[in-house]
């Protein structure tokens, strides 16, 4: 019956992990696209454009011929890891039975940060396509993007304005946002510049909002039928936050390898501690033009 103890620790371990990142689970791989793959690059997904039927002129012509134009998106996978080394094996047991361990703790911490870290790294940044992922993509700010001054007279933070146009925009680009529940990603800074605004903290607004409570304990949930997140991770470039306003068909997540646990001992080092690793391997892309937006924010 001892030998199988590990066996039990471990299982217990995983579990208690599982069940702590289903609760503490990264904040947008629920609004994303995600899929399993394999190799060193995988196809997100095959995309085909749109076709419009053609009037028939006359009877008893040839039949004209349309073909929707193709294209392939792709995602490529990186390696993270986290190791955690445990003193003794009886630390170890008393530990692992606790969902509430530091170890579970500090690893799903660490998992669902990555998650976001992956995704928000891709909104913006150069897609691949093509047969096979030698095009590249840049993001379109001529068409996909909200100006840092709209709704003021220079630079500004976020306001209402931004959030309509980046709204507007969705819709200009046959985004359904009746089929799809559009999201915005928010840093402390904008969720400061909402809740000073009136159109954020009067109830008389609600109306506007489709009656659903704009602040929800205090925080920004929802706007103009946008779902809001705040995070600390939204990215910024040399002027500007760039906060992203998207649809789940408008980003992907590849997962090669979801969070997987080993404890082992480390017979290698003095004390022969036991050894915590969480390894994890996804990637992630944006699939369409027009399906994410960005939108400039100033930040005092």
């Amino acid at each position: 019956m001892t030998i199988n103890i590990p066996t039990h620790f471990v299982d217990q371990y995983t579990s208690n992990l599982a069940n702590l990142l289903e609760i503490k689970g990264g904040k947008l791989r629920p609004y994303v696209t995600v899929s399993s793959h394999v190799g060193e690059g995988a196809v997100a997904v095959d995309q085909e454009g749109p076709l419009e039927m053609l009037e028939v002129i006359g009877r008893g012509g040839p039949m004209p011929r349309m073909d929707a134009a193709t294209d392939r998106r792709w995602v490529y996978p990186v390696d993270y890891e986290l190791s955690q080394r445990v003193d003794t094996f009886d630390l170890l047991r008393t530990i692992l039975p606790d969902p509430q361990s530091r170890q579970v703790q500090r690893a799903a911490r660490s998992a669902a940060r990555k998650t976001d870290e992956v995704i928000f790294g891709k909104f913006f940044d150069v897609a691949k396509t093509g047969r096979s992922g030698e095009v590249n993509e840049v993001f379109d700010d001529t068409n996909h993007r909200v100006d840092a001054a709209l709704g003021a007279a220079a630079d500004t933070g976020l306001n209402v304005d931004k959030i309509i146009r980046a709204r507007r925009i969705l819709l200009q680009n046959n985004v359904d946002l009746e089929q799809e529940q559009a999201v915005m990603a928010i840093h402390p800074y904008q969720e400061e510049d909402l809740l000073r605004q009136t159109q954020i903290i009067n109830t008389d607004y609600l109306v506007a909002n489709g009656g659903a409570p704009i602040l929800k304990d205090g925080r920004v949930s929802r706007i103009a039928g946008i779902d809001i997140i705040t995070s600390m991770l939204v990215p910024t470039d040399a002027n500007y936050r760039l906060n992203p306003m998207w649809v789940p068909s408008g980003m992907h997540l590849g997962v090669w390898s979801d969070l997987k646990v080993k404890v082992s001992e480390r017979a290698d080092i003095s004390g022969t501690p036991y050894q915590v690793y969480s390894q994890l391997t996804i990637g992630a892309t944006r699939i369409e033009p027009g399906r994410v937006i960005k939108i400039e924010c100033q930040e005092a």
